[in-house]
């Protein structure tokens, strides 16, 4: 009896020459090309959307150098299939064998699991070779990223996606038997070429081997919807998201939530954007912002898309109405400067904690004003700065929303300064 093997397995090329796209990082002059010319290839991190061949890549890279191949998915494995691994890479190198691993969605490791890999790529008992569809500068631990070099894969060209397309329907002996059915299927696969393959798959499963438009479309059944987890239009969309609600645009910010979400976009992603809005844009000219995303959230973790969905579709709806400020945004970002800049400046004596009786006897603490014993709870003339600093203003509130009364009480405050 034989075991079904599938075409997008059957097609895996397994030779650089076979490969297609990505020229960009694999001719004979470009990183990858030159490092495999030169048997130097080194830990790295593959970021491109799926279907671009990055698993393939990895094989056929490890094939060249000669090196054993081991392969984790961050999704189905932890620590302790990475204990498995580091095992065999021990036995290879005793036969004198280098082991490649290629760990698919890298991204969705943990920290404590990305760092348990360092030791290992730092002794060269491994080259780690990552796939993730997400930006590394979010995801990936800079420790990590440190010691590896991040490649960009491009999405698939209709030109390459065609050649894929002939490859897999002259291996099914498909014949196509009007003009544009070639091109509706390669439209149809969005740039990810094993959607590509299943897709002529799927079609010389139900028809016969000569196929028209009208087979594609009932395959397709509907339009395959352009929304690209980790590429471009992810991205733009999720800007176009964040800019409606920034924008006080309810309409737009629920339009762009519903085609992310119709598209396959985890709704989280959207939470966790809006929770970034709450802090970011919304501040402290209405601080319910935070919560109630935060609720949402906590929402559609409890209840699942249908009621979790509209419930962070109402958090939308509430930080693109409420009052904008960046405010706190802005102060932080100045005060992060500061403080890179004034590393080096003691903490005033009067501020410092006097926890042991030889710090007292120092002067730690000496002439702090308790606040809380003081007329209307305010240490009226107290410094909160290093002495070579002066005191600093960085928190300038608006007039807007909430923060109308917090400007008018910190004027209050600093006049008496």
């Amino acid at each position: 009896m034989s075991t079904y093997r599938p075409l997008a397995e059957t097609l895996r090329p397994n030779d650089l020459s076979e490969f297609i796209g990505q020229r960009h990082l694999l001719d004979p002059d470009k990183p990858i090309g030159k490092a495999l010319a030169d048997s130097q290839l080194h830990s790295m991190i593959l970021w491109g959307p799926s279907g671009v061949g990055k698993t393939t890549l990895a094989r056929i890279m490890c094939t060249q150098m000669g090196a054993h191949f081991e392969q984790m998915s961050a999704v189905l494995d932890g620590i302790k299939e990475l204990r498995n691994v580091i095992e065999h890479a021990h036995l290879y190198k005793q036969h004198d064998k280098n082991t490649i691993l290629f760990v698919d969605e890298i991204h969705r490791f943990n920290k404590a699991q990305q760092d348990a890999f360092l030791p290992h790529i730092e002794s060269g008992l491994i080259t780690l070779i990552g796939a993730t569809t997400e930006n590394p500068s979010f995801e990936i631990n800079s420790s990590l990223l440190s010691r590896s070099r991040v490649y960009i894969l491009d999405k698939l060209s209709e030109d390459d996606l065609t050649t894929i397309a002939i490859r897999a329907m002259e291996s099914q002996g498909v014949i196509l038997s009007d003009d544009g059915s070639l091109s509706l299927i390669v439209k149809s696969s969005d740039g990810d070429a094993r959607r590509l393959i299943n897709i002529i798959e799927q079609l010389t499963e139900k028809s016969n081997k000569t196929i028209n438009k009208n087979d594609i479309a009932k395959t397709l059944q509907e339009k395959v919807s352009s929304f690209d987890k980790g590429g471009d239009i992810y991205y733009h969309q999720l800007s176009a998201f964040h800019k409606s609600v920034r924008g006080s645009s309810p309409d737009g910010a629920l339009y762009w939530m519903a085609r992310m979400i119709v598209s396959g976009c985890d709704p989280k992603v959207i939470a966790r954007r809006l929770l970034a809005i709450a802090s970011e844009d919304v501040g402290n000219a209405d601080p319910r912002a935070l919560q109630i995303t935060i609720n949402a959230w906590d929402v559609y973790e409890r209840l699942g898309d249908k009621e979790g969905n509209r419930a962070i579709a109402q958090a939308a709806v509430f930080c693109a109405c409420a009052p904008k400020s960046n405010a706190v945004y802005s102060a932080f970002n100045q005060a992060m400067e500061a403080a890179k800049n004034t590393g080096d400046l003691e903490v005033p004596i009067h501020l410092r904690n006097a926890s042991t009786r030889l710090m007292e006897e120092l002067g730690h603490g000496k002439d702090y004003r308790y606040a809380h014993n003081e007329p209307d709870g305010f240490s009226k003339g107290q410094t909160y700065f290093p002495e070579e600093m002066g005191e600093q203003i960085y928190y300038e509130p608006t007039d807007r929303g909430l923060e109308i009364k917090i400007k008018e009480k910190l004027k209050q405050l600093r006049s008496n300064l």
